[in-house]
């Protein structure tokens, strides 16, 4: 593992079978064969009797595509904006979930829900990606003010915020008697996706297609403000077009899901371990593991105590919290 000397920052050396042009190799090809393999199974699994009932067909596409498509679009999502902000950041251990950048989301939410009674979903998700937006910025500007940047310092920045956040939020549910919209957010679900109520869903793709686009330029980001305005880019312009993409998945999966933890910090650590850390190349890998990854938690959700439903944040965050775990350890066993 080398290390930065200009950002003072630990990133892994990109293995030799990394080929940074090169997408459609045999493991990409399987891997796109294996979620869209978990997605077949994402749709005959539940416990309503689509093949056996008469509007088996009828509830097949009004609950169980949209249900698929929306794992696989919100998995997508959070596992792509964790990679830029741990790009951004330059530390590994940084997420929507980790920094704050959630939290403010659901304050968001809930102070739509304070000022317009029944919200449509456009003022939900334009009230949380307004303050996805504005959480994250203000995570930046504390990380501005840290001269020691190590590998633990940032995200506990983060999740102090964090706890500062949901407090206020707390404080403002218990005063107003919104509590239950503060508990139903916290419990990120797809039990109530069907159609009419997830397409929004689909701007993840803007989303995904203009982080490919500034790729480069993010990737430049990553690489520390020095290094950046040496090399003739902007780096608050960077930062900040890359603070909108974050702000606009978040907002949106928040709006319309909900919580969901880890997802955007376990994906792209798995990713950069074994194709280092080019943004444009390792995109499409970040969004088939991070649809796999929620799939295969919503698939256990489903059937671990069917006929009932576990909310599938509760799988992703005790499946995510031990994989953090286990990262932090390999990190420090690579200093070592």
């Amino acid at each position: 593992m080398s290390k930065n000397k200009f950002t003072r920052v630990e990133s892994f050396s990109q293995p030799q079978f990394y080929h940074p042009r090169k997408l459609w190799t045999k493991s990409f090809i399987l891997t796109l064969i294996a979620v869209l393999g978990l997605a077949v199974v994402s749709l005959f699994t539940g416990v309503y009797d689509i093949r056996g009932q008469e509007d088996g067909l009828d509830m097949f596409f009004i609950t169980r595509v949209p249900r698929t498509f929306a794992l696989m679009l919100t998995g997508a999502a959070m596992a792509i904006s964790g990679l830029v902000m741990q790009l951004l950041t330059q530390n590994r251990f940084v997420e929507p979930t980790t920094t704050g950048t959630i939290e403010w989301s659901g304050l968001g939410l809930l102070l739509v829900y304070l000022l317009f009674p029944s919200p449509s979903l456009v003022l939900r998700m334009t009230g949380a990606i307004i303050f996805s937006f504005i959480g994250t910025m203000v995570f930046f500007l504390f990380l501005r003010r840290v001269k020691l940047r190590s590998s633990l310092i940032v995200p506990i920045i983060g999740m102090m915020l964090k706890g500062v956040i949901s407090a206020i939020s707390t404080f403002i549910g218990l005063l107003f008697q919104m509590t239950q919209n503060i508990e139903t957010w916290y419990i990120g679900s797809f039990a109530a996706v069907q159609i009419g109520r997830y397409e929004y869903l689909w701007l993840i793709v803007l989303a995904a297609g203009l982080i490919y686009l500034f790729a480069n330029q993010l990737t430049l980001a990553g690489l520390g403000e020095d290094i950046t305005t040496n090399l003739g880019a902007n780096y608050n312009g960077i930062i900040l077009v890359g603070t909108l993409l974050i702000s606009f998945t978040v907002g949106i999966v928040a709006a319309v899901i909900g919580n969901l933890p880890f997802l955007g910090l376990i994906v792209p650590n798995i990713v950069s371990m074994f194709r280092g850390d080019d943004l444009r190349s390792n995109l499409p890998w970040v969004c088939l593991i991070g649809m796999a990854t929620i799939i295969i938690c919503d698939i256990i959700s489903r059937t671990i105590i069917m006929p009932f439903e576990v909310p599938v944040s509760l799988i992703l965050g005790t499946v995510g919290a031990i994989l953090f775990i286990v990262i932090l350890f390999s990190q420090r066993k690579l200093r070592s």
